[in-house]
């Protein structure tokens, strides 16, 4: 049983997600990095696929229709690690189940900041310039995207050395804390300049995510 998958989900929106698509990579190694059994498998979301999405990944409802309800998606027994690329989204789209995830989009930014863009397609040609067009053919199938995050999660170890999934983990949570205010008046500055009465109003508010809580709380 795996203990980390690298994982994706194709679905109906951006807001209010259901899976349509879902795809899975098992980690069998961290030192050497070593990923195996790719899954793959297609749901009946019961709603209609916004035309966004239809334009992301191309997947259209009547290819549906006798394929599993998006409900009966299960995550592996014994996973414990959740790998991918902005996985909030897909965490969230197979119902916020209790595993640790690891933010491949965080630890890219924190890594390499001095990129123009950080999507998955984006940071292949960083890595692999010269076959990164014929590997992004079929980029946005759930499949394909997991094998493209393995090439970047494997960038990533080659960088931080993490000597377990869980130090991994933590490498993760602590890349995810913003530096900078990602919204509202002070968009783009430094949490640590941000003045103090700011600072607490905003902790009063509902909507703060964990993360910059916890860079609002430390600064």
């Amino acid at each position: 049983m795996p203990q980390a998958i690298i994982f994706d989900v194709e679905a109906t929106d951006k807001n209010d997600a259901v899976i349509i698509e879902a795809a899975s990579l098992d980690v069998t190694s961290l030192n050497p990095f070593e990923v195996g059994n790719p899954w793959v498998q297609r749901y009946n979301p019961g709603k209609p696929i916004s035309l966004g999405a239809l334009a992301t990944h191309h997947i259209m409802d009547e290819e549906l229709v006798n394929c599993p309800a998006s409900s009966s998606f299960r995550l592996p027994a014994g996973t414990k690690y959740l790998i991918g690329h902005n996985i909030d989204f897909d965490w969230v789209a197979i119902g916020s189940p209790e595993v640790k995830r690891i933010c491949t989009l965080a630890l890219a930014r924190s890594l390499w900041p001095d990129l123009d863009s950080y999507t998955q397609s984006a940071l292949l040609y960083y890595f692999e310039r010269h076959t990164a067009r014929d590997q992004l053919r079929n980029a946005h199938s759930a499949l394909a995207d997991v094998w493209i995050c393995s090439k970047i999660v494997a960038q990533i170890i080659d960088k931080l050395h993490p000597v377990s999934l869980d130090a991994l983990w933590e490498m993760s949570e602590k890349a995810r804390i913003p530096k900078t205010m990602p919204y509202g008046k002070h968009k783009g500055e430094l949490i640590s300049q941000v003045p103090s009465d700011y600072k607490q109003w905003l902790l009063g508010q509902d909507n703060v995510s964990g993360y910059l809580r916890k860079a609002l709380e430390a600064n």
